[in-house]
């Protein structure tokens, strides 16, 4: 291509430059310039066939499958520890402005990955002012006998030290937020199969919280 370039160049600089030029020379230049557009066109089409080829690779590697979807109902568990469900069930709980505990499930989660001992103390003691005090500013609902365990730990932490606090949140979700969210379009939305057409149940749901792999909720949350 650079060298029909250089040539349609050198063409027109010798029509340019020489009065005398003939027709033939003439020719041979519009000629060049023929084909030189067509393979720049057929360039651009190209690369703009590989860049969508690319963006479709993405878009289906990142689609759920039913059977995870399905799996999600089992258990809490199953849910939040798959990333894309622990994402639609954060997107669920902000809906109803109580993400502070699995927010905290998570923070006790990324704690007990703690490999510096030195790193401990003031971890544990950031988790401890945003969720465990009296003046925490997301503060989770935990008896009181728990509370003081928990702040007790706190004072010689260890990696354990949030695990009660950690397991009586995670049952609480069981028991009230995760049933909501299986009976709530965040989840029933995702586990209806496309095309499913419109039944009693399907008809009731507010599609405005549809909810795929490419949402802006799961992105923001993700």
């Amino acid at each position: 291509m650079v060298l029909l370039a250089w040539r349609y160049a050198d063409a027109l600089r010798f029509v340019s430059e020489s009065e005398g030029a003939d027709l033939a020379l003439i020719m041979f230049a519009k000629d060049m310039k023929h084909r030189l557009g067509f393979l720049l066109q057929k360039s651009d089409s190209c690369d703009y066939s590989s860049s969508q080829g690319k963006k479709e690779k993405i878009s289906s590697s990142q689609r759920l499958s039913q059977e995870e979807v399905r799996k999600w109902a089992d258990s809490l568990e199953n849910l939040i520890h798959h990333e894309r469900g622990l994402a639609a069930f954060r997107a669920f709980l902000k809906s109803e402005y109580s993400e502070e505990n699995i927010e905290f499930w998570v923070s006790c989660e990324d704690y007990k990955k703690t490999k510096s001992p030195a790193k401990l103390s003031p971890k544990a003691r950031k988790i401890y002012d945003e969720f465990i005090s009296v003046q925490a500013t997301k503060e989770v609902n935990l008896d009181s006998c728990t509370r003081e365990k928990t702040s007790h730990n706190v004072l010689e932490p260890t990696l354990s030290c949030f695990d009660e606090a950690q397991r009586k949140i995670f049952t609480l979700m069981e028991k009230d937020s995760y049933r909501r969210f299986l009976k709530s379009p965040y989840y029933l939305d995702l586990v209806s199969p496309p095309g499913a057409g419109c039944g009693p149940e399907n008809c009731k749901r507010n599609h405005t919280h549809t909810l795929d792999c490419n949402s802006n909720i799961i992105s923001q949350c993700a």
